[in-house]
């Protein structure tokens, strides 16, 4: 995750997060919950290393207001469930003013009612599927119209009519399939396959012969992880 949308981040922390760290003198204690282990950990660990670089950046310059961030940094394992009991510690027992974290769409969900229930405040920091809204997280990434729609338009407008979708098998890319397949049928274009793996599966042996045997003009691909991603890009010679 680039370093400038870490500042976005901290620069909305001040803006909104200041009165709630107020009631004393000392630091502002700032949560960071991703994956440090698990599937999902080579994809979220450079968003944890990003942030605690830009906390670092604006402490060496005299934290806000005077008063330095002490970042907290809790792992969510790649599960829902861990994501939700390590939000809950941090903001219970750790007292911090606010959270950078999550990945999937999942763990998103999963958290929610945490930060609702805690009159607290997420930052979530990917693209996501849109169909939802909390006063308690701020969406940073893109959301349908501004990614998916302009890709599917591009894709018509370069006469790609025929594609397979190939996503990891949770919320976003059904989600995001799901328009897909409406805007192609909208613009005159068909969806000639759709497979789904689990998170973090590197086995795409299967989906590859699809792929072969139905002939896409283009494959949109919603597989989440780097693992996975790896696996996929690299086809065994035989099917391609």
């Amino acid at each position: 995750m680039p370093v400038r949308y870490v500042w976005l981040w901290v620069a909305v922390l001040v803006s909104v997060g200041l009165a709630a760290c107020s009631r004393d003198a000392g630091p502002i204690r700032v949560g960071i919950l991703h994956s440090l282990t698990g599937r999902m950990a080579s994809s979220e660990l450079p968003v944890v290393d990003a942030t605690r670089f830009a906390l670092d950046e604006l402490n060496a310059a005299g934290g806000v207001l005077g008063r330095p961030l002490e970042v907290l940094v809790a792992d969510g394992r790649s599960d829902p469930q861990t994501f939700a009991e390590e939000a809950e510690r941090l903001i219970a027992t750790e007292d911090v003013s606010v959270v950078f974290g999550c990945w999937t769409s999942v763990c998103r969900r999963t958290v929610e009612p945490v930060f609702e229930a805690s009159d607290s405040l997420l930052f979530y920091p990917l693209q996501y599927e849109g169909l939802e809204e909390s006063a308690h997280i701020v969406y940073m990434g893109a959301v349908s119209n501004q990614q998916i729609f302009p890709a599917i338009s591009w894709v018509r407008r370069n006469r790609f009519k025929s594609a397979f979708l190939v996503g990891s098998d949770y919320v976003y890319p059904r989600a995001a399939n799901a328009m897909i397949h409406d805007e192609l049928e909208r613009l005159r274009g068909t969806v000639v396959g759709e497979d789904y793996v689990p998170l973090g599966s590197t086995d795409f042996d299967a989906i590859v012969r699809r792929i072969r045997d139905t002939q896409p003009d283009i494959i949109l691909n919603t597989v989440n992880g780097a693992e996975s991603n790896v696996a996929f890009f690299e086809w065994p010679e035989a099917y391609i």
